[in-house]
């Protein structure tokens, strides 16, 4: 059976993986952890889920940690999550108390890997706290900040940031989305895996299967949203693009998408939100999916003629990569990591409300052509620049960088 990097060699190209191998040949050995608060659901453990197995395959002795709480600990760091995105939250004492003992139960358990590891990267708030547990750590620690932080709520950021300030270095998708702190700050956007369940190439008829089983009728036009139910995702502005489009393409079927994280103890009251806004309307199809339907989703975004992703505030939006990976342009709110991917009028474009998300639909709907030539050029714009094995070199080099001090040259022998 023919090994990970060779099958990544046929998309991505054989010099990707010569780079890969080569960045990684001095690190054979090292013990390299990462740690972040889900196995399942959100793009972290997506690109998780594949980064880990690759850097093992290169010889990196990598591992994989999760943080878990009770439902105090999940509410307090939602509530950072949703501070540090830029909205008025107030967490209460007993709620930080949560995360404090949290993070303090996993250092206990996990103290000896952690502390022993060449290279630890702390994925968002929920393990941030970690490393004061970790006070014999021999290694280099880095928070790998997921989240557009440009804006933060200030009392959250004002317990967070000395927490942060402490590591080694900082990981931000977007320089836009990043704080000062007193450490090296890198930069680098995440990716998908082209070769995941959510992203390899269907049969027709599998994605026309998909679509009946979810009552969508192939003669009609359909738009598409995938996402958490969210209310910075805004699915019911998605809702409202659509009413528009209706009054002058009737015809129109909506889908949104999506489930929920273990983390995220807020899906169920904006899932209940949507199903209100979505009234009886039967061309308006909530489907509410588990964590492992990618063979679903990769489906979906290849049946949908417009694929949506109406973000207020977004971190990166691995579902703009994913639709632009299947040739589809992106409508996109116009804002964080989607502005990254979203070149506008060429990739997709970029809206601010339901009625410019409507305009550039109808737009599209009768433009067929150009919908076609724009889904050529997000293809190629994703090869280029977001799928995993570009993630990975990245990370590579900044293991190589950390572990071997901050030389302004590294030779690679």
């Amino acid at each position: 059976m023919r090994n990970l990097l060779d099958a990544y060699a046929e998309v991505a190209g054989p010099d990707a993986i010569d780079q890969l191998r080569q960045l990684a040949a001095p690190l054979r050995g090292k013990k390299i952890v990462h740690v972040n608060s889900t196995r399942t659901g959100g793009g972290v453990a997506e690109i998780l889920n594949r980064l880990v197995p690759l850097m093992q395959e290169l010889g990196l002795d990598t591992s994989w940690e999760q943080i878990a709480g009770g439902d105090e600990f999940y509410r307090c760091t939602k509530g950072f999550h949703n501070g540090l995105q830029g909205q008025s939250v107030s967490i209460g004492e007993s709620l930080q108390r949560a995360y404090e003992e949290a993070n303090a139960r996993h250092a206990e358990a996990h103290r000896e890997s952690l502390e022993a590891a060449d290279v630890v990267f702390v994925h968002d708030p929920q393990p941030a706290l970690l490393l004061r547990h970790c006070p014999r750590r021999r290694g280099k620690w880095v928070w790998r900040c997921h989240i557009d932080i440009s804006r933060p709520h200030r009392p959250v950021w004002k317990y967070l940031r000395p927490i942060v300030d402490e590591y080694d270095g900082s990981i931000f998708s977007l320089a836009a989305f990043a704080q000062p702190l007193s450490h090296p700050m890198y930069l680098v956007p995440p990716s998908i895996d082209p070769l995941s369940e959510k992203n390899v190439p269907l049969e027709r008829a599998e994605v026309e299967a998909v679509a009946g089983q979810y009552g969508l009728d192939p003669e009609r036009p359909t738009m598409l949203q995938v996402s958490r139910f969210d209310r910075f995702k805004d699915p019911v502005g998605v809702i409202e693009a659509y009413r528009l489009v209706k009054a002058f393409v009737p015809s129109v079927q909506l889908v949104l998408a999506g489930g929920s994280a273990t983390d995220d103890p807020e899906g169920d009251a904006v899932l209940a939100e949507v199903r209100a806004a979505a009234a009886d309307d039967p061309d308006i199809h909530l489907l509410v999916l588990p964590a492992d339907a990618h063979r679903t989703i990769n489906a979906l975004q290849r049946a949908a003629d417009i694929v949506l992703q109406k973000s207020v505030r977004e971190g990166f939006g691995l579902t703009v990569t994913e639709a632009l990976w299947k040739g589809k342009p992106v409508i996109g709110g116009d804002t964080g990591g989607i502005r990254l991917q979203v070149v506008d009028h060429h990739t997709g474009f970029l809206v601010s409300t339901p009625e410019g998300a409507a305009l550039r639909i109808r737009f599209m709907l009768h433009n067929r052509a150009k919908m076609e030539e724009m889904g050529a050029k997000a293809r190629e714009f994703v090869r280029e620049n977001f799928l995993l094995t570009r993630h990975l070199r990245e990370y590579l080099a900044l293991i190589v960088a950390l572990i071997s001090g901050n030389g302004e040259r590294i030779v690679l022998n």
